[in-house]
């Protein structure tokens, strides 16, 4: 059974950063696509960026394209989300998703109904 832990959220102010951490297990992990995504109140669940677990491109959603990176780990099986700049609208509930989808693994995949399974969520709170 694949499981994703998310951690790392917490308060952090304006301008801050905050990594991310989703440690994966139960899948063969080498042919996923993996993924974070973010849900706040009232709003749509929305990418903030993913790259095939080996390796290749990384896409960025538009939100935090130029503030985010996602250093992965192979040997912990970790895939992290590093946030810079972060500003009070970045405030959600931030998830770690995979896709088994080879066509995701090969073009990259940017809809929450592309991955199949998903963390619990960690919340992240930007304010002063």
């Amino acid at each position: 059974q694949v499981q994703l832990v998310e951690s790392g959220g917490g308060l952090v102010q304006p301008g801050g950063s905050l990594r991310l951490a989703c440690l994966a297990s139960g899948g063969n992990f080498a042919r996923y696509t993996m993924a974070w995504f973010r849900q706040a109140p009232g709003k749509e669940r929305e990418f903030v960026a993913g790259m095939p677990w080996l390796g290749g491109p990384t896409d960025y959603g538009d939100s935090m394209k130029g503030r985010s990176e996602i250093p992965r780990d192979h040997a912990e099986n970790a895939v992290y989300l590093q946030m810079n700049s972060l500003k009070p609208e970045d405030t959600a509930v931030y998830y770690c998703a995979v896709s088994s989808d080879y066509s995701c693994r090969q073009y990259g995949c940017q809809a929450a109904s592309d991955y199949y399974y998903w963390g619990q969520g960690t919340q992240v709170t930007v304010s002063s």
